[in-house]
């Protein structure tokens, strides 16, 4: 009150109408906003003792919230080798902060830094996990802490997504094995991997493969990435997306594709039998052939032989007998020109008796 000395009057502290605290002659009254409860619109009165006058202040409205949060935001989660990133640490909208920053190190948070500037935003080149808080007052009013950001050390190896079997299309019910392969250096046994599908995010594992029975909810895209094993905040970036379509049964235009890719297999296989049936037909016809030309040669040699044994025929045709000196004539009337065919029936004569040669007289004056 700006009437008289502040001695001549009692004060009282009101919240929403109530009347707080009982009269009392220090006009410096402190109340602690604890809770979200405490909240509501504040006003004082004073009442002086002599004249029992009174005056009311002006309403203050007063928001009480839970304790805040500090805020960190990362400028990027990832540091390529040999570079930095920023951190920016904030308390909602409120001013007068001053921040501390932590990396957590071992299950323990390390205090990296702490003064008395506004070190609102830091420069950092080491991976890990990072947190900061605010301060202000006297006494020192603390924050929460905020969530955690981990920051990373990207290294340049690429990292590529396989899928076995690789069919363009998988039915449920069907098993699939995906590969994460890290290229470009490192041997296998120095890398971890981590997966992200469809519907999960999995832990840091030392196999680089994945194996799940397909089902409808398997479709999306599966990425992963490799860190070493001796790093744990130093990582490859995500690999480009294998895009898994899990179906359930076959669609129009699969089964067409399937149809088409029978027909045309049992057409082929159709022609490729009729093939070897007309190949192994040929060869046999002229291996018949031949041995029937063999056998008809072996019967005609046999005809000759047996011709020669049973004396059917002479060996010459004719053999010309002599002329006579007289009349010219050829004499040897005994030999005829054409023999007959002895009956194929009979069965070999003598040799004396029968002869391959015809009997010429001897008397007979041989030809000029």
């Amino acid at each position: 009150m700006k009437e008289g000395k502040h001695t001549d009057w009692e004060y009282k502290l009101m919240k929403d109408g109530q009347e707080m605290f009982n009269s009392n002659t220090n006009k410096d009254l402190s109340v602690k906003l604890a809770s979200t409860v405490q909240s509501g619109k504040y006003s004082c009165s004073a009442h002086r003792m002599r004249s029992q006058k009174t005056r009311n202040s002006n309403i203050v409205s007063v928001t009480v919230t839970g304790k805040p949060r500090a805020t960190l935001t990362p400028g990027s989660t990832i540091i390529p080798v040999g570079g930095s990133v920023t951190l920016a640490c904030s308390v909602g909208s409120s001013a007068g902060w001053k921040y501390e920053w932590f990396r957590h190190d071992q299950n323990t948070d390390v205090q990296i830094r702490t003064d008395d500037q506004q070190n609102r935003v830091i420069r950092v080149s080491q991976g890990g996990i990072y947190r900061c808080r605010g301060r202000r007052g006297n006494p020192v009013y603390y924050t929460d802490r905020s969530d955690d950001v981990t920051i990373e050390i990207t290294f340049s190896n690429k990292v590529v997504v396989k899928g076995r079997p690789s069919w363009p299309q998988i039915f449920s019910g069907e098993t699939i094995s995906l590969t994460c392969e890290v290229q470009e250096g490192g041997e296998t046994t120095e890398w971890e991997y981590r997966w992200r599908g469809a519907k999960q995010t999995t832990q840091w594992t030392h196999n680089n493969y994945w194996i799940f029975r397909v089902s409808e909810s398997s479709s999306g895209d599966y990425t992963c990435k490799s860190r070493r094993r001796d790093d744990s905040y130093s990582s490859t970036e995500w690999s480009e997306a294998f895009n898994l379509s899990a179906s359930t049964v076959l669609s129009s235009e699969s089964s067409s594709f399937l149809m088409t890719v029978g027909l045309i297999s049992g057409i082929t296989f159709i022609v490729l039998l009729l093939l070897l049936y007309y190949c192994m037909k040929s060869k046999v016809f002229n291996k018949g052939s031949a041995d029937d030309q063999r056998v008809s040669q072996d019967e005609d040699q046999q005809q000759v032989y047996s011709s020669l044994l049973h004396g059917d025929r002479c060996v010459y045709e004719t053999i010309p007998g002599s002329k006579s000196a007289d009349t010219g004539q050829i004499e040897g009337d005994s030999c005829v020109n054409q023999l007959k065919v002895i009956n194929k029936t009979q069965h070999r004569v003598d040799p004396e008796e029968s002869s391959d040669y015809c009997n010429v007289n001897p008397n007979s004056t041989p030809g000029p």
